[in-house]
């Protein structure tokens, strides 16, 4: 028969007990988080120095209920490893067994004095990554456009009519809604100062030049690359977890071929149409306000826009939905092919995908102000 003799050291969360001269501690009571509350920290202290004995046997059969929390509470006390001799039921070894498969948390980096400079290093060659693989994947939806000129029984005529449907056709209701909105304020706070001083019918040669060079090229792209760009971007991404990119390698077909192209050539024709709608619900806006506000006639505002906004700028402004549509799409395309298989990416290129698109947008905004400089404005000598 077993010797037993119980020591001092008692708690109501552990016996101290010496069988046949060897000290075994054995746990009792509930070890949970709702049953340790403000005991947590000195049942974890007292644990941590016997676990720090060689020779203590552990007896956790006595444990009335435990949980995950007062898993880890022993588990941290025995320095995240089992002690030589160790008395558990079977559903506790479930939970140990969870908790060594479990790797620790990394311990905090420190940050160099040099981090700054670091940080940017990093975000350099991270964008020229970026550049180059755009440029990389524009020569090759360039040479895939080579090709189908040889082989025109080859286009993809379905996928870029359901791209030239998605981006275009079901843009409609947004763009015309945000176009009405902005055409009403920019025609209230237009005609409140030109009424000042008298001049309330330029307020047609502000609202033209403003929205149809402007403002409705800018409005469109921003929007559709919010909302078409992203979905490109998602879609090619959910396309890479499922694995659905590798299958299209494993058969043969080449991405840019069956996936860039089409979104690329049908966000090019649908853009101009939307700038084109976006504009004209926009100044259709603008005048509607004007004649509520001021008093000018709509139809006198219709008559006179042709002579106050000379047609290059319709031109302008179509230019730029062919060229930003075009380059939304290849940047939401770049961006949903680097997708890794993981949802926290597909999240994080989405993101980045849009910031990158409307960048560009204001990018390309700022270069055809400079080129065009001189088209389509009256200057005055």
């Amino acid at each position: 028969m077993l010797s037993s003799n119980r020591s001092d050291d008692t708690s109501p969360w552990y016996q101290m007990i010496v069988e046949e001269n060897v000290p075994c501690i054995k746990l009792t009571g509930s070890y949970t988080l709702a049953a340790l509350d403000q005991e947590l920290r000195k049942v974890s202290t007292r644990l941590t120095r016997f676990a720090a004995q060689s020779d203590l046997h552990w007896d956790l059969t006595g444990i009335q209920q435990m949980d995950h929390a007062g898993a880890i509470l022993i588990w941290r006390a025995w320095g995240m490893h089992r002690p030589a001799y160790l008395s558990i039921r079977p559903e506790q070894e479930r939970l140990f067994a969870h908790l060594e498969k479990v790797h620790p948390a990394p311990k905090p980096v420190r940050r160099d004095i040099l981090w700054p400079i670091l940080t940017l290093g990093r975000r350099y060659f991270l964008f020229w990554d970026h550049l180059i693989g755009i440029i990389t994947l524009s020569g090759q939806v360039l040479l895939n456009v080579f090709y189908l000129i040889k082989h025109p029984n080859q286009i993809p005529l379905r996928e870029i009519s359901a791209n030239l449907f998605r981006t275009g056709a079901q843009a409609l209701s947004i763009t015309a809604l945000v176009g009405f909105l902005i055409g009403i304020v920019l025609s209230y706070l237009s005609s409140e100062q030109l009424h000042t001083y008298g001049a309330d019918v330029f307020i047609v040669n502000i609202l033209g030049m403003s929205i149809i060079r402007e403002l409705g090229p800018m409005l469109a792209a921003i929007l559709v690359a919010g909302r078409s760009g992203s979905s490109m971007t998602a879609q090619l991404g959910v396309m890479r977890v499922t694995e659905e990119l590798d299958a299209l390698t494993v058969m043969g077909i080449p991405h840019s071929l069956r996936l860039v192209l089409p979104k690329i050539i049908g966000l090019g024709i649908a853009m101009p149409l939307v700038v084109l709608w976006t504009s004209a619900i926009a100044m259709l806006g603008g005048i509607l306000a004007a004649d509520l506000q001021i008093g000018l006639n709509y139809q006198y505002s219709l008559s006179s826009l042709p002579d106050a906004v000379p047609v290059a700028n319709l031109w302008i402004g179509m230019g730029k939905g062919v060229v930003c549509g075009m380059v939304i799409a290849l940047i939401a395309c770049h961006f949903g092919l680097r997708i890794k298989p993981n949802t926290e990416s597909l999240g994080e290129g989405t993101t980045n995908s849009v910031v990158t698109s409307i960048t560009a947008v204001i990018f390309i905004d700022a270069i055809f102000a400079i080129i065009f400089s001189n088209v389509g404005l009256k200057i005055a000598g």
